[in-house]
């Protein structure tokens, strides 16, 4: 799939110390079957030597825009600067140890414009893949057809998501221009970006399901997944945000969506209690009952 006519994707790839794995984010971009695609990488202050490595890279892709951060700053804000320098109707949010398939983007296009005007993101299946770059598990599961088991995926709805049965691999997402503009982005107040921007455009507007691999997804030690719950600063930061989240859904819910979002907050609760995060079991409880008091 190539020619102006087709809309422009922004692909936005944020690297964080990914020296060793940036490059092959950059080359599956690059080298994507659909041509009409505007990519911005930005480096957020890393601190090994992935600035070197990007700019060799622009060297030989000079219409590449590159943004080398001079002080780190939460994915959040990085991409929301980005954003602003980008004209793409459509967004990919890449991080820089991830990679697309060659396909990808031509995909996400094709399923895109057979959606209504509503459908603010669509997200399809990943393969999860090591440091090196070998293959560890679906994403989804899938069955002798690569098509996956979980047909609830195929009704991700709000409510759905406020439960917490449901949660998809954002790389392996397309969003709308227009809906990122109106829902003013991510929120720089918070540690991740996913879980907020899904919620509150599924509040209003609705995200479809393509049954389809498109993306590797690496799974490092340091990968911000992985810190969820944890006890150390990475995960009291992700459970701050979480508990920002949770409250600005209670604001907005209806008994029976707070009864939803009772079940996610009970896990995060589980969690913290798990691995012994005591003070974030609290602030849940407390969260807890503002969220049952709700219903």
């Amino acid at each position: 799939m190539s020619g102006e006519n087709l809309p422009l994707v922004s692909v936005i790839c944020n690297c964080y110390n990914h020296e060793n794995y940036v490059l092959e984010a950059l080359n599956s971009v690059v080298n994507q079957t659909y041509t009409n695609i505007e990519l911005i990488v930005v480096n957020n202050s890393s601190r090994d030597n992935s600035a070197e490595v990007i700019r060799k890279f622009t060297q030989k892709n000079p219409s590449v825009k590159f943004i080398d951060l001079p002080e780190n700053q939460s994915h959040n804000i990085a991409f929301n600067l980005a954003f602003k320098k980008s004209k793409g109707e459509y967004l990919i949010d890449l991080s820089g140890d991830d990679r697309l398939l060659p396909d990808c983007v031509e995909k996400q296009i094709g399923f895109f414009l057979k959606q209504n005007k509503n459908v603010g993101i669509i997200f399809g299946n990943a393969r999860i893949i090591n440091e090196n770059g070998n293959f560890i598990e679906n994403y989804f599961a899938v069955d002798n057809d690569n098509k996956v088991r979980n047909k609830k995926l195929f009704e991700t709805t709000y409510k759905n998501l406020l439960a917490g049965g449901l949660c998809f691999c954002s790389v392996a997402g397309m969003m709308k221009r227009g809906h990122f503009e109106i829902l003013n982005g991510y929120d720089e107040q918070l540690f991740f970006e996913d879980l907020d921007y899904w919620l509150r455009l599924s509040y209003q507007y609705q995200i479809a399901f393509m049954d389809d691999f498109l993306v590797e997804k690496r799974e490092l030690r340091s990968s911000l997944g992985n810190q969820f719950y944890k006890k150390n600063d990475f995960a009291k930061k992700i459970n701050s945000s979480l508990r920002t989240v949770y409250k600005k859904a209670i604001k907005r819910n209806n008994k029976l969506e707070n009864k939803c979002l009772l079940k996610r907050i009970h896990y995060s609760m589980e969690k913290s209690f798990k691995n012994r995060n005591f003070l974030d079991l609290l602030r849940f409880s407390v969260l807890e009952i503002r969220c049952r008091i709700g219903v």
